[in-house]
């Protein structure tokens, strides 16, 4: 069933989502709840916003739902994700909450309960009747192969807990095998799927829109902002508050991103975009992509521009297209193959099996076959 036969309301073109304002995720300065809560608020301009159930274990939530309080049903996109049992299982640090799948918790015979469960707890601190979208957030091997796991999601759309159901990999990027082998085995019932994508990360999400196409499976991509640089108030790491997870990034990262973002506002200007503007553009322009949901980020540092300023120039983003010159001149400038060690299943992984990767197999390395993609030369780290 795609989303675009199905009920209710599917994501719109750019989305807002709870991991804005630095309350759940550690990205800038936090943001009072109030201050928060408004600009999550569906309206002028953006219709669709996400939230996870994992995100302070269940707050972003509640946090969400009191912004969703007297606004049209029927006038926002509501989408969910489920997949970290923050229930019964124990948090591991920087790791998170495992996985709903873990073989410590429950087997597949309990997937199904789990799920359910998740999800009706979830639009229970919304204070809704129905996603429009349910996403399986962060799977691990398991979630990705499993029938059982499908099967159970498909059935929470059928009995119309949810409109739409998909696949959300991350936080981290990778997981190409992974999603390009769960398009294959179960595309006709997935609708939609949540990828990193932006200017100055083409590589690796790039490598599974052919096949996401090919499945009429929806992509909504997320980190459109590249860590907030595209929003033009980050200048220096020093700026970045103590905590903030983008200080985990290689040294230099910022310099060399606003240089290609320098490199790319000529196009941007051209086409009479922001910078966040042209990376939106940039990404509705792949036929599979067909939401933008960048990071609202409150900075610390001097010059930082406002979120509500943020959801402004996102909500106001411009119908312009771009053509395949501009794409491709924007793909060669913030080219990142082989920047960064990449998560799920991947040819160096060494080890045991873990919940966020995962040596090849053969299954997977013959996706990879079919959607054109190589491990051993897609997929590794070179820099």
């Amino acid at each position: 069933m795609s989303a675009n036969g199905s009920e209710g309301r599917p994501p719109g073109h750019t989305a807002a989502g709870t991991w804005s304002g630095g309350r759940f995720m550690g990205f800038g300065a936090e943001v009072e709840p109030e201050r928060l809560e408004a600009v999550l608020r569906p309206g002028g301009g953006i219709d669709t916003v996400i939230s996870a159930d994992t995100y302070g274990q269940g707050e972003a939530d509640r946090m969400l739902g009191r912004a969703l309080a007297g606004v049209d049903r029927s006038s926002f996109s509501l989408v969910g994700a489920v997949g970290h049992d923050f229930y019964a299982g124990e948090r591991a640090g920087s790791k998170g909450f495992p996985r709903f799948t873990d073989p410590a918790l429950r087997g597949p015979d309990g997937y199904a309960d789990y799920l359910r469960s998740a999800t009706e707890r979830s639009l229970e601190r919304l204070d809704q009747d129905r996603l429009d979208l349910l996403l399986l957030h962060n799977p691990d091997r398991t979630g990705y192969s499993s029938e059982t796991v499908w099967d159970a999601m498909a059935a929470l759309r059928e009995e119309g807990l949810a409109a739409a159901i998909g696949v959300a990999p991350g936080p981290a990027n990778g997981f190409t095998l992974d999603l390009l082998d769960c398009f294959d085995r179960f595309g006709e019932r997935i609708d939609w799927a949540m990828v990193i994508l932006n200017p100055l990360e083409p590589w690796p999400g790039e490598l599974v829109l052919d096949a996401a196409a090919a499945h009429d499976v929806s992509v909504i991509t997320r980190v459109v902002d590249y860590g907030g640089l595209f929003w033009g108030d980050v200048t220096a790491i020093d700026d970045l508050p103590p905590r903030d997870h983008r200080r985990f990034r290689p040294a230099g990262w910022i310099e060399a991103g606003n240089a290609k973002i320098d490199a790319m506002r000529p196009l941007a200007e051209r086409h009479r975009l922001t910078p966040l503007q042209l990376a939106c553009r940039w990404n509705l322009a792949h036929p599979a992509v067909r939401c933008v949901v960048p990071t609202l980020i409150q900075e610390a540092g001097p010059g930082a521009r406002p979120i509500e300023e943020k959801r402004a120039e996102l909500a106001a983003l411009p119908e312009v297209g771009l053509d395949p010159a501009d794409v491709a001149a924007i793909r060669r400038i913030g080219d990142n193959t082989g920047s960064m060690a990449l998560k799920g299943a991947n040819p160096r992984h060494e080890g045991e099996v873990r919940a966020d990767a995962w040596p090849l197999s053969p299954d997977l390395v013959a996706a990879g076959e079919r959607w054109g993609v190589e491990p051993g030369r897609d997929l590794v780290a070179t820099g």
